[in-house]
């Protein structure tokens, strides 16, 4: 591209960005305390590409706190930086510094970062005694990965629209969208992309499920771990992505096209199929923190941009909040960082069609400028009120990393919630831990201890056994303990109460009796999971059995311990086709998905209870006794009032005994039987029975539910056998 042969107006300040307008690209930055602003134009993307810059006049191209300009003849692909001059007193949360490359917040490609030396992005000088304090004069533009200028209007959306399903009607699939296909037996053209995301969607559609959750995919910098494997001595990375460094940019390496935007496109192309196939988008996004890290980490952004507006500093503003546990903490209830958050999310909606965000450390976002804990933060009021997010789905991760903990508690109004209790309760329940069952009951129920208080919904609950940040479910029933060696820290790293057990033996095993407890309990897992009002979410790869080999904090390793056996689809169908059915049998029954909790009283329409507990012996239980054994009967009568509809009753039978327990159940309501549809204990296809196929169970009511077993009766009509 030819930069010397375009004009340089004035500009305007909105919108914020690089923007393409009839005649060129309009660009607008944020910088409240700077002194100086100029933009850099680059010739390619290539290292020491030629470059041009243009200061901008603080008369002319600055209105209020936007710095902005036109630059005629300009067009899309066009690869732009910015230098910005100010002071540098980082005792007073002051950190310019014009020799340092910064990348636009609203850039909407980045070219690659492959080779970017992040030793060259420091403000000061890391061999100076006064680190931080001193000042560095080296110039990093030659590695600095570039902004690229995007076309939103280039690509032919075939008349697509986010689906926004109702939570309730959701099943989540959290995935990794490289490690799901990277591995060479996943079978696909283009292995660890967009695109082989879309090649699996036949994959998904089989599975059942209704939205893919993605890990993060806003641009972020995999060679910033400076850590070896110790097994291997091989670099370890940041696979996850949980430190971004462009929040409106699809990641680049996940495209087969590298050319600058070619990320753009094929993310855009990968949301439109997979919404041709009725599967959602989910964006895992983290705006709790960023990659700039503590007052030791590099400056290419926000640091540089204005840091006491961007960060939370502490009272030495030398040094910042840090309730994320990577090194800062985003300014999320300044107003102009709400500004920016609501211009991100609306971005990903409105030009990119996702439909939803689960929001990493979420409680971050609920924190004043000094770090406390707001009664209603405006940040959260906002997305929650937002007129074009109010049908996105919008997810909690409802804690920090500085003690904050606000699962049930979540403010805002309409925010659904990872529920880390219900898969703390059903993991202790399952493993056999005493004195577990009625909280088991209350999580089976939607959690109205956590919900029902401030006027949520049972699907306000994401419930979950499994996700990216501890075992696989394989693992959860093969290890003691986690093994996280490979990590480099001494398997000091990740989460130690996993209330996991391996049944007899550490790891895998030959012996055909753990392996088959192992299976069974995983049956159960998902079992209970989808027979739970509330909104399921299952961890990708779990319904094959994908194991990490006991690494319960894969966040640095992208090999095989993170990526998709997926030969397991083989050496594991059984598993595979209980997952399936479980998911649809799920899907087909209203009476799991209820808008509203269960009341345990009878209503207009049902003189049975909705839901009424029991014991092994069909006795109404003493909760404070309880055992290993529970029981519930759900009633069918108008499981959802909006579409008067009807569903089957069901009794379901739970024991985590050691030993087989015969179970004593009523009668099935007038003129119905109970017929068997699902039994973890038995083999396949017996476990899970197809609909229709269903076993009359026409004698005494007693059945022998075996050790570590869930049983399913379906009601089904007399005459109808």
């Amino acid at each position: 591209m030819n930069i010397d042969m375009f004009t340089v107006d004035n500009g305007k300040p909105i919108p914020m960005g690089s923007t393409l307008t009839e005649t060129g690209v309009n660009f607008s930055l944020f910088s409240r305390h700077a002194a100086a602003v100029t933009l850099v134009l680059f010739e390619s993307p290539d290292p020491g590409s030629r470059r041009i810059e243009i200061k901008l006049d603080a008369k002319k191209n600055r209105t209020g706190d936007i710095w902005h300009c036109h630059i005629r003849g300009l067009k899309a692909g066009a690869l732009y930086l910015y230098r910005v001059d100010g002071p540098y007193i980082p005792e007073q949360g002051l950190r310019f510094n014009p020799h340092k490359s910064l990348i636009d917040p609203y850039a909407k490609a980045m070219t690659s970062l492959a080779d970017w030396d992040l030793n060259a992005c420091m403000g000061y000088n890391p061999g100076d005694a006064a680190k931080d304090l001193s000042f560095s004069y080296q110039d990093d533009f030659y590695t600095q990965p570039k902004c690229v200028v995007v076309d939103d209007n280039d690509f032919d959306w075939q008349g697509d629209v986010p689906l926004n399903y109702p939570l309730r009607f959701s099943v989540l699939y959290e995935t990794h969208v490289r490690g799901l296909t990277v591995n060479p037996n996943s079978g696909v053209a283009h292995p660890g992309t967009y695109r082989g995301i879309i090649e699996k969607i036949p994959f998904f559609k089989e599975l059942g499920i209704t939205s893919l959750e993605l890990l993060p995919i806003q641009e972020f910098n995999e060679r910033e771990h400076p850590g070896l494997n110790p097994r291997t001595g091989k670099p370890l990375v940041n696979y996850w992505g949980y430190s971004t460094v462009a929040f409106f940019a699809p990641k680049g390496s996940y495209a087969v096209d590298t050319s600058p935007g070619g990320q753009v496109r094929e993310f855009k192309e990968m949301v439109r199929e997979l919404h041709k196939a009725g599967l959602e988008v989910i964006l895992d996004i983290v705006f709790n923190h960023t990659a700039e890290g503590s007052e030791l980490g590099p400056t290419f952004s926000f640091r540089g941009l204005d840091n006491a507006i961007y960060y939370m500093l502490d009272e030495n503003k030398r040094y910042y909040k840090n309730f994320s546990g990577c090194g800062n903490s985003v300014n999320c209830n300044h107003p102009v960082v709400r500004t920016f958050i609501i211009d991100c999310l609306r971005y990903w909606v409105v030009e990119m069609h996702v439909d939803g965000f689960r929001f990493d450390l979420a409680s971050i976002l609920g924190r004043d400028r000094y770090g406390n804990l707001m009664e209603n933060p405006p940040m959260l009021e906002r997305i929650a009120e937002d007129p074009i997010l109010s049908h996105t789905k919008i997810i909690a991760e409802a804690w920090d990393a500085g003690g904050a903990y606000q699962v049930g508690w979540f403010p805002g109004g309409r925010w659904a919630e990872w529920n880390d209790r219900f898969r703390d309760d059903v993991r202790r329940f399952w493993r056999g831990d005493p004195h577990t069952a009625r909280h088991v009951a209350t999580r089976i129920s939607g959690s109205s201890d956590l919900y029902l208080r401030d006027g949520r919904k049972p699907f306000h609950s994401i419930n979950f056994i499994t996700s990216h940040d501890g075992f696989t479910m394989k693992d959860l029933v093969s290890y003691n303990g986690k093994h996280n060696e490979e990590n480099g820290e001494e398997n000091r790293d990740g989460g130690a109460n996993n209330y996991s057990d391996n049944y007899g033996f550490e790891g895998p095993s030959i012996n055909p009796a753990i392996e088959a407890v192992r299976e069974r309990q995983i049956k159960n897992f998902f079992t209970t999971l989808m027979i739970s009002l509330g909104t399921p979410m299952i961890l990708g790869g779990d319904e094959f059995g994908r194991t990490q080999k006991g690494n319960n904090n894969a966040y640095c390793q992208d090999n095989d311990i993170s990526w998709y056996d997926w030969s397991l689809m083989e050496k594991n169908r059984n598993l595979f086709r209980f997952v399936r059915e479980i998911i649809a049998f799920r899907l087909r029954h209203h009476g799991f998905m209820r808008p509203e909790f269960f009341t345990g009283r009878g209503g207009k329409y049902n003189a049975l209870p909705d839901i009424t507990w029991f014991n092994e012996n069909g006795e109404i239980p003493d909760w404070d006794k309880v055992g290993a054994c529970l029981a519930l009967r759900i009633d069918g009568t108008k499981t959802d009032i909006q579409s008067d509809r009807d569903d089957n009753d069901f009794y379901i039978m739970l024991n985590s005994e050691l030993n087989p327990v015969n179970f004593t159940f009523c009668n099935a309501p007038k003129g119905k039987f109970w017929a068997l549809a699902v039994d973890t204990a038995l083999p396949s296809p017996d476990d899970i029975l197809l609909p229709g196929q269903e076993k009359p169970f026409l004698t005494e009511n007693q059945y022998l539910v075996k050790d570590r077993s869930i049983v399913i009766f379906i009601s089904k009509q007399t005459g109808f056998i």
